[in-house]
């Protein structure tokens, strides 16, 4: 046993005994995200993918639901500035669905085409490696891969509507992954994972909308596509079909991870 000395005189010391409340909460957490949860039916899960892809084309629900896809977008952007070595200065969401990833460096040449062109694929990435759990039936594992990101994100947003948006999104994840049913909690995983797998070529096919409008209007696109087309001296719309083959090559391979995972 070590002792400390103070004034001459020797005190043993004593590591603080752990907090079973806490121990055994950990334990639980650890257990309910290494448990596999009840498969739902796969025509629940397909049901559950309609309604999703619906939502995303209903004007209203997208603009909402587009906040989610901007988080991961922008996520997306962080993360490949980091692997390649640029220094990230901070995200924001803004209330209109956009955002912005500043990052410094060179800028050009691979790293920053590489930073440029992570935002769209993001969530059909995402997307993926959810399915991916789900498949081996992981629901809470996607709750909390989820969870991670959205947490990531918060430590580099930068403005007031952004971290509004980001911590209703938190919100609701811990919410679902603290007390929510373990089925209900298969179902929203689901749900998400289709969200991201669906909503990913969404935004590459609103992106382009966009940039349509904004050639009428005589403006200056601004797009990540404009941006990679300046970058590379390659059009802005052959940037549009590569992120939307990228999109839908992923939810091809992630939607047949979450068919094949369930029961017929």
């Amino acid at each position: 046993m070590s002792t400390g000395t103070v004034a001459g005189t020797a005190w043993p010391l004593h590591a603080a005994p752990a907090d079973p409340d806490i121990t055994g909460q950990l334990g639980a957490w650890w257990e309910q995200l290494t448990t596999p949860q009840p498969a739902p039916a796969r025509t629940s899960v397909a049901v559950v993918g309609a309604v999703v892809l619906v939502a995303l084309w209903v004007p209203g629900a997208w603009h909402l639901l587009r906040h989610g896809l901007t988080i991961v977008h922008e996520a997306g952007h962080a993360a490949v500035a980091v692997l390649v070595g640029r220094r990230l200065s901070g995200i924001r969401v803004h209330s209109d669905t956009s955002g912005l990833t500043v990052s410094r460096g060179k800028p050009r040449g691979p790293g920053m085409v590489a930073t440029a062109a992570a935002g769209y694929p993001a969530p059909a990435v995402l997307g993926v490696a959810a399915a991916w759990l789900l498949s081996r039936g992981y629901a809470v594992g996607v709750l909390w891969l989820l969870l991670l990101v959205v947490a990531l994100v918060l430590l580099q947003i930068r403005n007031w509507y952004g971290l509004w948006a980001v911590l209703v999104s938190g919100a609701v994840l811990v919410g679902v992954t603290g007390w929510a049913p373990a089925a209900v909690q298969t179902v929203v995983a689901a749900a998400l994972t289709w969200f991201f797998l669906l909503g990913a070529p969404r935004a590459v096919l609103e992106m382009q909308s966009q940039r349509r409008r904004v050639r009428r209007q005589g403006g200056r696109d601004l797009s990540d596509a404009g941006l990679l087309a300046g970058l590379t001296h390659v059009p802005a719309v052959v940037w549009v079909a590569i992120l939307l083959l990228v999109g839908v090559a992923l939810l091809v391979v992630g939607g047949a991870w979450l068919l094949a995972a369930w029961p017929a």
